[in-house]
């Protein structure tokens, strides 16, 4: 158990709607959170809407690994970010 919560997972960050695209699309963390931050600070925003897969917003305190085992595609995670809500 303790070498899956330490394994490295390769987050790619995509923008959607109104949000700019940046630079850097990928980035690897261990908690949702951190992503979310990560990307609020390269934006300058207090506010931003993350999904997983162009479909969910998943709980800040989730394991990036877990999503990641539930919900990768193709070997990766996809995440979208927005300025506005784009999904349910």
């Amino acid at each position: 158990m303790a070498a899956e919560v330490d394994r490295k997972v390769v987050v790619h960050v995509r923008s959607t709607g109104d949000a700019p695209i940046l630079k850097q699309s990928k980035c690897d963390f261990h908690k949702f959170l951190k992503v979310i931050e990560f990307r609020r600070r390269q934006l300058h925003q207090d506010t931003l809407f993350v999904y997983i897969n162009s479909a969910f917003s998943p709980n800040p305190d989730e394991l990036v690994v877990d999503l990641y085992n539930n919900f990768g595609i193709d070997g990766k995670l996809v995440v979208n970010y927005a300025l506005s809500a784009a999904w349910g």
